[in-house]
């Protein structure tokens, strides 16, 4: 816990350009997306100022936003929480997923350079050692960092911030069936997706995010079931 809350200090007063609300706001969002914080988890403006060691307007600003997100929810009695998924919310997931996420991919295929798809092999083969050393945050911040880095050459942002928000609702519980199954179980198509650009089929590059995605919300769904 020491060691997220120094991380989070730090991300916090890494850049001092942004306002303070902003600041606030990524830092939880990160803590959010890459499962720091897990399902059901309480926060509190109390607990995140004195963690994050900001102000309560801020907090409160951050909070705010995010729950209008998606990634917390409020409960009632001043409660908010990560929220818990269940069985049904993972199938919408999948169904809005592999709908915005395959159309992402196939746009972003023609407008792709060499360099481009070589950079985003590199990220792939930095999320495989992730995999091998059994390193989860490693796994689950790469693997962020490869869809996004092949989403943004969609020129399609309705479509991405749609895609981001869902990856803030299923993030905390990814963390989960990581650490209960761990890297190694996880599905990865990544490789099919790098052959496909290269080759500049739009059609193959969708269809293996579906199955990327697919796989690994079955397996998210399967742990959720179990639990």
């Amino acid at each position: 816990m020491d060691l997220i809350k120094n991380k989070a200090v730090s991300q916090v007063s890494g850049d001092q350009k942004q306002p303070a609300h902003e600041q606030v706001y990524q830092t939880l969002r990160a803590q959010i997306m890459y499962g720091d914080l897990v399902p059901g988890q309480p926060v509190t403006i109390q607990g995140l100022t004195d963690s994050l060691g900001v102000g309560m307007t801020p907090v409160r600003e951050a909070i705010r936003r995010l729950i209008s997100d998606g990634a917390l929810v409020f409960q009632g009695n001043r409660r908010v929480s990560v929220p818990l998924l269940k069985d049904s919310d993972v199938g919408q997931m999948i169904f809005a997923r592999i709908a915005i996420e395959s159309e992402l991919s196939r746009r972003a295929t023609l407008n792709m350079s060499k360099a481009e798809i070589d950079a985003l092999a590199r990220i792939d083969q930095r999320l495989d050692r992730t995999i091998a050393d059994g390193d989860v945050g490693g796994y689950l911040r790469l693997n962020h960092q490869f869809h996004q880095t092949l989403y943004a050459h969609a020129d399609a942002p309705i479509l991405n911030d749609l895609a981001e928000s869902l990856w803030l609702r299923f993030g905390p519980s990814l963390r989960v069936v990581c650490g209960r199954f761990g890297t190694q179980s996880l599905p990865d198509r990544h490789k099919d997706i790098i052959s496909a650009l290269r080759d500049q089929d739009p059609q193959r590059v969708a269809k293996a995010t579906a199955q990327d995605i697919e796989q690994g919300m079955e397996l998210m769904a399967g742990a959720l079931s179990t639990s």
